[in-house]
């Protein structure tokens, strides 16, 4: 059976994140598009009227709505909605070390490595943080290349040397 998602905005003076839910929990973070004016409304993406949304969804959002706020604006988010992120048990294993970096903190793709047990799959630590469903949140923006140069980010680099200097940040 197909998992059923719910999309809702998220709106931010950044822009507006599309935040995505499935019956257990978040499961997808999209950044805003670029160049797309910004939402200030809060109705569903894709016709979802909001009285058909779950309560635990509705509040799952709001608690999304308020940890993506708090983390843009340089502060540790108070709490974090379940996360339900489809991936490996590789992946999952670098997604929950990512949440151990604490903000204003880096690692490196070897340190990650390191830290999940399998210090020669830094190529494959890069390509979970590529995976990673739900960015900001689960922090792959925390994770250098080699000598603290930025290497990728899945939302751009832009973005991520956003992030950074948020955080207090010098690369």
């Amino acid at each position: 059976m197909k998992t059923q998602f719910v999309e809702l905005p998220i709106s931010t003076r950044d822009g507006q994140f599309i935040a995505h839910y499935s019956e257990k929990g978040l499961a997808g973070l999209n950044f805003p598009k670029v160049g797309s004016a910004r939402r200030t409304d809060r109705t569903p993406q894709r016709g979802v009227p909001t009285n058909k949304i779950p309560a635990k969804i509705r509040k799952w959002h709001h608690t999304t709505e308020a940890a993506l706020k708090n983390i843009l604006a340089s502060r540790e988010p108070k709490t974090l909605p379940p996360l339900d992120m489809a991936g490996t048990e590789f992946q999952k294993s670098v997604w929950n070390a990512l949440r151990k970096i604490s903000s204003g903190k880096t690692k490196s793709y070897g340190e990650i490595a390191q830290a999940i047990g399998r210090p020669r799959a830094v190529r494959a630590v890069g390509g979970a943080c590529g995976a990673n469903p739900v960015p900001v949140l689960v922090p792959c923006h925390r994770v250098l290349a080699a000598n603290k140069k930025l290497g990728g980010f899945s939302g751009g680099l832009d973005w991520k040397r956003s992030l950074l200097k948020r955080e207090g940040i010098k690369f």
